[in-house]
């Protein structure tokens, strides 16, 4: 009945009321912004991600004085009015409207109502966020009946208790810190229920203008704003004239810095940021938007062991110091399995950091396709293999490897090359770089001679289904990524950065293919690599590289995950012949075998080196039955010209105008350096048992690649080639309908061939209702700034709901040393 104090204030109150159920469906609906907290596999946190830095409390942890400090500069009256104090709101309105002059009124509860829309509701850097949050902050009449309309409902609700908790949880301070919690960390290195009057009249006196109260950056002006508060204290009766003038003479009292921690992966350090950015990106890829990621407070806990990632990173600093300029030396580790492929270690010789100067990066350079762009050489011959096994071929077939060799796709019946270059119009000449002659599959693999593989790659139908193979076994973002390791642009003045990498190498109406790709050329994933290796151990299936052991949100329940299913990538038979077939590598005279012998290696495994043209890049891919791990050494910074050579004895590699380097070099010793201490104490498990028909061939196996195709054509395809097929369902960004994975990829005819169908979307992780008891573990965090795992708060303590309630409830950085250009 007071609300249309005047005649035009009716109108107003009017209006107001329109919008007041959906603002308060607002404030039910919208969780509170928490830290989510990124752990190793132990559950010992390594990163925390966040927008605000808020540790939620309870009623009883926070301590009498900063009620009281409160109260006397805000709201005096709080516990005697019911939300609104009609007194100095019908004061403020009139004075506002007929003199100009801005005067204040609200309550703690209409402040409450205002921070949260500010501060959870409408939170964010969007222009319609930014629109909301200046409305929620307008000196108009209709703004203030809003906020008394729903003050007066939470009063109703609330009690007085959780009215002011649930503003101290939610009120902005400074340096991204919000609510009493987190604000008692940063500021003093306490907690909040021992926070003292001159510490609780500092934050008091700052919720009404927290950067111009900001004690680091205007301490006269945040001493004057305490010592106010505390002459409130005096005349409010909180405190005695006697305790007031002795807490004014106290200095501030706050730490020489805000002490919180990073709000990005960059607060995982220089070893394991780049654990964390693969994580934070992979939830990303998965569903997770990364607002979510920052405010859902999250526990996402990883499979990240430390033992294995600090030996990694020992071992590629080992090889490659930091202060080499313009050389990376990346290891990716992973657990094979049958129905999960763990990343188990993510290193690099940079360390992860916003100093480029300092030779820091936040580029995830064990884990991005885009961060070598110069390929992985010869490893790419497993692709190249493998397809000759499922065409017939067997491991002890004879191939021919002469030592120089003009391509067959190309030559249109040349002999030699012109004399213009080893390159022209649609010739392709290449030479080994040891002797050639004929040999064994298997002996191909362990001496790789490149002449042999590409003659491979010219028999009928080899040359797309060796470029399906690489993408099969593990290389899934690396293929469907352009020839600069990024997503293909329409836009590109460039052909070959308009389209996939599979589209640059497959045949097409235009190209009978291109055969470079079995000496791997292009831009590729350190840790995809790795999992080709984990596939092949896994008896052929590919699992996508999860860095996730388990997300639980924020009221300690687990987070359904969105994760792509295993699949059979080849069959059994053929993946355990071919880890056979490339298991000379290292012990029995292949490429890599001086980096074996020196580590004293003794265990049975597949291996397969890799040097691109000019040097410019090298590579090795291992693993062991419990453990499969790729070392890329690559150009990452000027100058690019020339390549890289091997200094063994007389230091790290360097620059240099003729490079040197080979995959047997520096990346098979950082393998074996890593992998020896690694493996220490765990039992050698063998390699499994080959096939006869992939150790002496036989029947080709023709099972089509349907992926990318309507569910409809894929189904008529395979049926046609005398399958049976089973369509199922899975949750992707690829257009409805359209076949994303298939298993598996080897069969006999008359098998039953699964098509997972894309269904268009992929759903965000849905929240808990409001209301949900937190359960344990949680509390205060220790002095120094560490939050509870998730930002979780103590046992017992409840969610906020506005109305009905029951009390309160990063981005990476962009550093580029020396990245690709």
């Amino acid at each position: 009945m007071l609300f249309p104090v005047v005649g035009a204030l009716g109108v107003v109150s009017n209006r107001a009321s329109d919008t007041i159920d959906s603002i308060s469906a607002d404030l039910i609906t919208t969780d509170v912004p928490l830290i989510s907290t990124v752990t190793d596999s132990g559950g010992t946190p390594i990163a925390y991600l966040y927008d605000q830095y808020r540790i939620p409390v309870t009623a009883e942890q926070i301590s009498p004085a900063m009620k009281a400090a409160l109260i006397a500069v805000e709201d005096r009256r709080f516990y005697e009015h019911q939300g609104v104090d009609w007194k100095g709101t019908i004061r403020a309105a009139i004075t506002n409207q007929t003199s100009g002059d801005t005067q204040g009124g609200s309550t703690l509860t209409q402040q409450y109502v205002k921070n949260y829309l500010i501060n959870v509701v409408h939170r964010g850097d969007s222009p319609e966020k930014r629109v909301e949050q200046k409305k929620a902050q307008e000196p108009t009449v209709t703004r203030k009946l809003k906020e008394a309309r729903i003050a007066v409902q939470l009063e109703q609700k609330m009690s007085k208790e959780d009215i002011i908790t649930g503003y101290l949880n939610v009120v902005e301070f400074a340096e991204q810190v919000y609510g009493v919690g987190a604000a008692a960390q940063a500021y003093f290195g306490t907690t909040s229920d021992k926070l003292t009057v001159p510490q609780g009249a500092l934050l008091a006196g700052m919720v009404n203008n927290p950067i111009a109260n900001n004690p680091w950056k205007h301490a006269p002006e945040a001493l004057n704003r305490r010592n106010f508060v505390i002459h409130q204290m005096v005349q409010n009766r909180a405190i005695t004239p006697e305790q007031g003038d002795a807490y004014m003479k106290e200095p501030l009292g706050i730490l020489p810095q805000v002490r919180k921690p990073a709000s990005s992966c960059v607060g995982a350090g220089e070893a394991y940021g780049f654990f964390c950015q693969y994580v934070y990106d992979y939830l990303q890829k998965i569903g997770f938007s990364k607002d979510q990621i920052q405010t859902g407070g999250y526990t996402i806990k990883t499979t990240l062991d430390r033992k294995s990632n600090d030996e990694a990173r020992r071992a590629v600093l080992q090889e490659v110091p930091q202060s080499v300029r313009g050389i990376a030396n990346t290891m990716a580790l992973v657990r094979p399995g049958k129905d999960r492929h763990e990343v188990t270690a993510l290193a690099a010789n940079r360390n992860y950091g916003l100093d480029a100067r300092s030779g820091e990066t936040t580029y995830g350079l064990p884990s991005e396709v885009y961060s070598n762009q110069f390929g992985a050489g010869s490893i790419y011959k497993i692709f190249t293999a493998a397809a000759a096994l499922e065409k017939g071929m067997g491991i002890n077939n004879q191939v021919t490897a002469p030592d120089f060799h003009v391509s067959n796709v190309f030559k249109n019946g040349a002999t030699s090359c012109p004399s213009a270059g080893r390159y022209g119009a649609r010739w392709y000449c290449l030479k080994n770089s040891g002797s050639g002659g004929n040999m064994s599959l298997q002996d191909a693999l362990a001496k790789s001679p490149n002449t042999a593989f590409v003659i491979m790659l010219e028999r009928a139908g080899m040359m797309d289904l060796a470029v399906d193979m690489a993408s099969r076994l593990g290389l899934r973002d690396t293929m469907a990524s352009n020839n600069r390791g990024r997503a293909p642009d329409p836009d590109a003045k460039d052909q070959h950065d308009k389209v996939a990498q599979t589209a640059n190498f497959k045949s097409n109406a235009n190209s009978p293919g291109n055969p470079s790709f079995t000496l791997g050329v292009s831009p590729v994933s350190t840790l995809e690599l790795a999992n080709v290796a984990a596939t092949l151990m896994s008896e052929g299936t590919w699992c996508p590289p999860t860095p996730l052991a388990d997300v639980k949100d924020r009221y300690g329940k687990p987070v359904a995950i969105n994760e792509e299913p295993c699949e059979e990538a080849v069959s059994p038979q053929l993946a355990n012949t071919l880890a056979v077939g490339m298991s000379k590598d290292d012990l029995l005279g292949g490429t890599a075998h001086q980096a074996a012998n020196r580590a004293k290696w003794t265990r049975p495994m597949l291996g397969k080196t890799g040097t691109t043209n000019d040097n410019k890049s090298a590579g090795f891919v291992g693993a062991v039955k419990q453990m499969a791990g790729a070392v890329l050494t690559f150009k990452d910074g000027p100058p690019w010209q020339g390549g890289i050579c091997d200094n063994p004895g007389d230091g790290p590699p360097t620059n240099c105008s003729e490079g040197n380097i080979f995959g047997g070099k520096v990346p098979a010793r950082t393998w074996f350096d890593a992998m020896t201490k690694i493996m220490e104490g765990q039992p050698d498990l063998g390699l499994p048992p080959p096939d006869p028909r992939y150790v002496d061939g036989g029947q080709e196996i023709k099972v089509p690649n349907v992926v990318g195709k309507s569910q409809g054509d894929a189904t008529n395809e395979l049926k046609a080639a005398g399958y049976n097929v089973v369509a199922k369902d899975r949750n992707s960004p690829r257009k409805k309908g359209t076949v994303v994975g298939q298993t598996p990829r080897s069969a006999l005819p008359g098998d039953t061939i699964t098509i997972q169908v894309s269904t268009g979307y992929v759903p965000p992780p849905l929240p808990p209702p409001p209301g949900t008891v937190v359960p344990p573990p949680g509390g205060q965090p220790p002095p120094g700034g560490t939050p509870p795992p998730g930002g979780t708060p103590p046992p017992g303590f409840t969610i906020p709901v506005i109305p009905p309630g029951q009390g309160p409830g990063g981005r990476p950085g962009n550093g580029n040393p020396g990245g690709p250009p």
